[in-house]
């Protein structure tokens, strides 16, 4: 029987991958660690399901690339059972009126060159230059952000050592590369771009990065940083590279769930907290939604804030700041997902028959321009009438996800409305939707449309329904310049300590953003540490 008044050194709410780590680094620092998820299985967005009779797929997240080596090592998740293996080629673009563009090691100057000449000669130098400016970002990633306090000098004088440390980091760059970062920070994707390069395939295919899990235009402020983000990772040592965990992104959530219970985490699924207690102003446990109260010293939310302010603690309870702050908090990532059961391999026109670009990241968005349209199309009528998809077909790497010569796919689609205007609901148009992606693919694969034994598509109404992705925003918070770094989420509480004592956050929402990276979780469970100790 469980005892109702045990009080536990720490409740983490959320089972997601940055809780798993989070909860993982704190129970190896002697802490009893409970770790609370909604879910009937952890792994919050990056998860491995069956969705059509023998066919599984990664339901939500779907590939590999910003996954912190320090943590992959220090949970030793290869000796967990985790295997991860790199695409035979980045991205494939295919354009409608023929030709394409294929990228990968070894090719992507000589496909680059097909287009213009110019711009496959600029292309070391703009990989360079963003190299430098990822290797800062990949450093800074593990370490909390300077966070604006107004608790006095000895609360503020380690915020300035840590601002002091980031400033020696940023002047190894050079004037060049520093104003470089500032203006990546703020200036849109398209503008970036169209300072390196003139052909549209190519700025089309690093444009793409621009927007993903980004409900906004290419042309927008600040998308830049999005297509930075987005290249800051590495798979097996090789930056920038993208990959796939055998088994699915479950593989990975799979084998940091065994190396938490390893370390003594005690993990209970289907235990979806109702409330955060609070009292005396400080966070003392939580109530399930069985009626359960469990009591701890810390509780460490792995949930998007506006959630956890929002819907997990009473409004007397939340500061004013923050209250406003979270009404404010922009979510909504633009997404619609899909996972589909093949009986073949597609065939596009573009690039006929079968290869390594279909490994690869299959962009269907051939220039900024029409990217640009599509969010305005979705923001006018609730979708894009020409959507963009990115397809990959991870059953070309990995063969235990389909039966025997069949694939899946998934689609990740883009732009949709985070909410229906005029009182729609997405429930009623999910299927129409579907059946424009799939029509999407199909007119650059002729014959996809047939081959599809089956599917599961996820509007943002039930991305948030089913994985807590608040306006179905794969980041818990849009990357935004004002949602970024020591304002994510908020002044005050980017070093992991929330708004009220005994309160901490480790999820998307703080820093270094989205994207299943562990480095949230990281950086938390060294704040808890410390100071439970």
């Amino acid at each position: 029987m469980k005892n109702p008044t045990k009080i536990r050194d720490v409740l983490l709410v959320g089972g997601g991958h940055n809780g798993l780590v989070c909860a993982t680094y704190l129970a190896r620092a002697g802490l009893d660690v409970t770790v609370l998820e909604r879910r009937g299985v952890v792994g919050g967005a990056a998860v491995t399901e069956e969705f059509h009779p023998g066919f599984r797929n990664s339901v939500a997240s779907y590939t590999v690339s910003l996954l912190q080596p320090k943590v992959i090592a220090d949970l030793d998740l290869h000796g967990h059972g985790l295997r991860i293996v790199q695409r035979r080629c980045n991205n494939f673009l295919p354009l409608p009126e023929g030709g394409y563009l294929l990228t990968g090691a070894g090719r992507t100057a000589a496909e680059v060159a097909k287009f213009s000449r110019r711009d496959a000669e600029a292309l070391p130098a703009y990989e360079a230059r963003l190299d430098a400016i990822a290797d800062v970002l990949r450093a800074l990633a593990l370490q909390p952000p300077p966070n604006v306090t107004d608790g006095g000098w000895w609360k503020a004088l380690p915020e300035l050592l840590r601002g002091a440390r980031l400033g020696r980091r940023l002047h190894a760059l050079d004037e060049t590369l520093r104003q470089e970062l500032l203006d990546l920070f703020s200036i849109s994707a398209a503008e970036y771009l169209d300072r390196w390069f003139e052909s549209a395939p190519i700025k089309a295919l690093f444009g793409f990065d621009g927007v993903v899990g980004n409900y906004a235009s290419p042309y927008a402020p600040g998308s830049a940083y999005v297509l930075l983000h987005h290249v800051f990772g590495e798979v097996n040592g090789t930056k920038g590279a993208w990959g796939h965990a055998i088994g699915g992104m479950g593989a990975i959530t799979q084998a940091m769930a065994r190396a938490a219970t390893a370390a003594g985490v005690q993990i209970r699924t289907g235990a979806a907290v109702s409330e955060v207690v609070v009292e005396g102003g400080r966070a003392v446990g939580v109530v399930t939604d069985a009626g359960e109260t469990l009591r701890a010293r810390a509780v460490v939310a792995n949930v998007n804030p506006k959630l956890l302010y929002q819907r997990l603690l009473k409004a007397d309870a939340v500061p004013a700041a923050t209250a406003e702050r979270m009404r404010n908090w922009r979510c909504g990532s633009g997404t619609f997902r899909m996972n589909v059961a093949l009986s073949r391999l597609p065939d596009f026109s573009a690039l006929p028959g079968e290869g390594d670009h279909l490994t690869a990241g299959i962009i269907m968005a051939p220039s900024l321009g029409y990217m640009d349209r599509a969010w305005r199309d979705a923001h006018d009528h609730g979708w894009s009438r020409e959507p963009i998809v990115e397809m990959l077909i991870p059953s070309t790497l990995d063969d235990s996800l389909a039966p025997p010569g069949m694939h899946v796919a998934s689609l990740f689609c883009q732009h949709v409305a985070p909410e229906l205007s005029g009182g729609r609901s997405w429930d009623d148009h999910r299927e129409e939707v579907a059946d424009l992606m799939i029509a999407t693919v199909d007119r650059y694969a002729p014959g996809f449309a047939a081959s599809v034994l089956g599917r599961q598509a996820l509007s943002p109404l039930d991305l948030e329904r089913v994985f807590g992705l608040v306006g179905g925003d794969i980041f818990h918070g849009a990357l935004s310049l004002n949602q970024l770094f020591s304002a994510r989420p908020m002044l005050g509480q980017a070093g992991y300590r929330g708004a009220i004592p005994g309160l901490y956050l480790c999820g998307s929402g703080t820093h270094p953003g989205g994207g299943v990276t562990g480095a949230p979780g990281h950086n938390a469970a060294q704040v808890v540490i410390g100071d439970l100790r």
